[in-house]
């Protein structure tokens, strides 16, 4: 059995249509036979959104400083959100670090383990996304032997000490720090001069990770850079996604090569960045960025596209891809992203009589509605008996 989702607008392409949108099985198909046929009347049909690096579900693990909860817990609650925000496929953002706490390697080894061993029950084709802390040099191996999960982790290229020792970023940031540390300020700063005494280190290990991860065929991404040569550097080791470049100047090197600049649509709905990063609106209208996460808000990536588009139908479907066909190419998942027969059935319905405030009213991933918010009310959707 299949579905024959009627009477909306759909994204096909690069433009709408109001012809009916068929899934058979887990799939999108030109035609559907004994489909139950959904009403979409005034409401728009969009691929789902492709999310590659997201990190809110920390809130659902650690909501207050030191406050701890159970991690399969934190995912449950979190692929609710996920759907009801219409992301279908998402990339948690765990990060690896030398810090204990939350984002240590313990942390992390929990997280990987319960994310494996619950994804099947998940709704949001939920992946693993191994942001990896260039100076965790202890955390080496077993990141390396993460690479291997089924599906495959991307893993990124993160370092955020240097910036917090030679820019001074710590000052701004120790309380939150050591905060989500369990340290106290003097301990988290003598934690982070032993981890400094080792750079002459890091290089190395940048180079053999790469290596692994090109070895298993791992999508790569470096996040934070600094510059051009930084994006030069990262390229020459098979890294073609450039995650928060930190200036425009390393945006326009990484599109003048035809490869991705990833931003947070969180900074395009709050109408810039919140820690004085790249304007990321500006960065979309100049064509210097191609793909938009949620970061740490995952309602973002559709109020962002919507945002841009500011109720215009041409705009929206300028908008959309870069929040479900641009992420897709961009990690390496040609099955979803856009409404194509043969496609995965990754579909949303949303009404936008709204403009500014789009609501999601239904989810489907792989040919399953896996939220509804009002299909079996009075409107403004009905399910039918099947054709």
């Amino acid at each position: 059995m299949g579905y024959l989702i009627e009477n909306g607008f759909s994204l096909v392409g690069d433009g709408w249509s109001d012809g009916a949108i068929c899934v058979s099985g887990d799939r999108l198909s030109a035609t559907v036979q004994d489909a139950r046929r959904i009403n979409a009347h005034g409401l728009l049909v969009l691929p789902g959104i492709v999310d590659v690096h997201g990190d809110a579900f920390e809130r659902q693990i650690m909501p207050r400083p030191g406050v701890r909860f159970d991690t399969r817990m934190a995912l449950l609650d979190t692929d609710r959100q996920l759907v009801a925000n219409g992301i279908t496929t998402a990339f948690h953002g765990v990060t690896v670090s030398w810090e204990p706490g939350l984002r240590s390697i313990d942390a992390a080894r929990a997280f990987v383990r319960a994310l494996y061993a619950l994804r099947d029950r998940l709704s949001c084709d939920t992946r693993l996304h191994l942001r990896w802390e260039t100076f965790a040099l202890d955390a080496v191996a077993e990141v390396t032997e993460w690479l291997s999960l089924t599906p495959a982790p991307i893993l990124a290229f993160n370092d955020h000490t240097t910036g917090s020792v030679l820019k001074g970023n710590i000052a701004r940031k120790i309380g939150q720090m050591a905060e989500r540390s369990s340290l106290s300020r003097d301990a988290y700063m003598d934690l982070l001069a032993r981890v400094w005494d080792r750079r002459d280190d890091v290089p190395d290990a940048i180079t053999a990770m790469a290596a692994s991860a090109r070895e298993r065929g791992n999508m790569l991404l470096a996040h934070d850079e600094s510059s051009p040569e930084d994006r030069m550097q990262f390229r020459s080791l098979g890294v073609h996604s450039c995650e928060f470049p930190l200036n425009i100047e390393t945006a326009q090197a990484a599109r003048l090569a035809d490869e991705d600049v990833i931003l947070g649509a969180p900074n395009v709905v709050r109408g810039g960045s919140h820690n004085g990063a790249l304007d990321a609106t500006e960065a979309v209208l100049d064509g210097h960025c191609s793909v938009l996460t949620s970061d740490y808000h995952y309602p973002s990536p559709i109020h962002a596209a919507f945002k841009l588009a500011d109720g215009n139908m041409e705009a929206t479907a300028r908008f959309w891809p870069l929040v479900s066909a641009n992420p897709a190419r961009a990690i390496g998942l040609m099955d979803r992203g856009s409404l194509e027969p043969g496609h995965r059935a990754d579909l949303i319905l949303v009404d936008a009589a709204d403009k500014h405030h789009p609501e999601v009213v239904a989810t489907m991933v792989k040919g399953k509605f896996v939220y509804m918010r009002d299909l079996l009310g009075s409107q403004p959707a009905l399910e039918r008996e099947p054709a």
